[in-house]
């Protein structure tokens, strides 16, 4: 585990007690008080009294760059899972059964693009498609079980399995998620049904959701750049369509909700760009996202304004044009309203050298 100052001169992590890195560490997952409390078994109030400590010893100014320098140190990774195996282990060292130090393996579960899945940094043969939606459909809901039929229908839909699908896929799942040399799976079982070990697991959607909560306290705290920076960290988590090529309905329900939440985070970003005057990232940004997107009318608004904020007026009606086009061409369809006054405001000069982009 990374234990060097960082390149601003704090002090290293390794500074804080063992108990204080592994709220440090829950803090970069996005946990909350109250829930990092009870993961850990102590009182709500003695982890307010650690995190006023791991501020004092680190030099920070407050929970939103205790997030941040989680992530800066190395203690979490967006992306790449845990240092150790669960919040209780991010001292450094956990103990054995003999009371040893030792080195706990860890799951990481990537559904950001193509489902992927690496056990203590190995890749993981995760097996046919309908198993892998089952596997993606437990970590979709990583803190609650999921139930015999919930699976059913998330999966299969009204297509019926031959058998018994789901029993046979987790007995497969848990046989190949096996913890090192132990017996234990990171799949439990209980009278709800499935679910992930808690603390073992790590899934890239919390890493991003983790990210894009600490950019909008970091914009609450009028700290713009920061507040871009974080959410770029959240849309690069994404590695192409998430879930791609996996069946069922849960599946496609996912894949365009996680779509339109890249989508949204582009925009995001774009807004605050413009707000702080980095019209060309803005402007890189989103004239990528609207070749993903050419039906999108308010991406492609989004765009003509950056653009015309950049003084390329004639960029910004070709925007139009071409939006215009595929709207009659794919959906019949006419632009909307958004796209007729970005148009409106572009010949009027509205956007030029002033203005901000409306929100995301």
């Amino acid at each position: 585990m990374p234990t060097g100052s960082d390149d601003q001169g704090r002090p290293p992590v390794s500074a804080l007690t063992p108990r204080e890195r592994e709220v440090l560490y829950a803090l970069g997952c996005g946990l909350q008080d109250a829930q990092i409390a009870d993961e850990l078994a102590v009182p709500e109030q003695e982890v307010a009294g650690h995190l006023g400590r791991i501020l004092e010893k680190l030099g920070l100014r407050d929970r939103t760059a205790a997030i941040v320098h989680a992530f800066d140190c190395g203690l979490v990774v967006p992306g790449e899972g845990p240092r150790r195996q669960a919040v209780s282990a991010v001292a450094g060292i956990t103990t054995s059964r003999q009371g040893g130090p030792v080195s706990e393996p860890r799951l990481r579960i990537s559904v950001l693009g193509p489902l992927r899945a690496f056990l203590d940094g190995r890749p993981v043969d995760l097996g046919p498609l309908r198993q892998q939606a089952v596997l993606a459909a437990l970590a979709l809901s990583p803190h609650r079980s999921v139930s015999m039929q919930a699976l059913l229908d998330g999966v299969w839909g009204m297509e019926s399995p031959d058998g018994n699908g789901v029993p046979v896929y987790v007995y497969r799942l848990r046989k190949g998620l096996r913890l090192g040399e132990r017996s234990d799976s990171v799949i439990r079982h209980d009278r709800h049904g499935y679910g992930l070990v808690r603390g073992v697991v790590e899934v890239d959607v919390a890493c991003m959701e983790a990210l894009v909560t600490a950019a909008r306290t970091a914009e609450q705290g009028g700290d713009l750049s920061e507040a871009v920076r974080l959410c770029s960290r959240a849309s690069e988590l994404f590695r192409g369509e998430p879930l791609a090529g996996l069946p069922g309905p849960l599946a496609e329900s996912e894949r365009l909700r996680l779509v339109e939440r890249r989508v949204t985070l582009v925009q995001r970003t774009a807004d605050w760009q413009l707000r702080l005057g980095r019209v060309a990232e803005a402007i890189a940004g989103l004239s990528a996202l609207a070749r993903e997107q050419p039906l999108n009318e308010p991406v492609a608004a989004l765009l003509m304004h950056a653009l015309g904020r950049g003084g390329r007026q004639a960029d910004a009606l070709a925007v139009f044009d071409r939006t215009a086009r595929r709207l009659a061409a794919d959906l019949g369809v006419a632009p909307g309203e958004p796209l007729r006054r970005a148009r409106l405001r572009i010949l009027r000069g509205d956007d030029l050298g002033h203005g901000r982009a409306g929100a995301a």
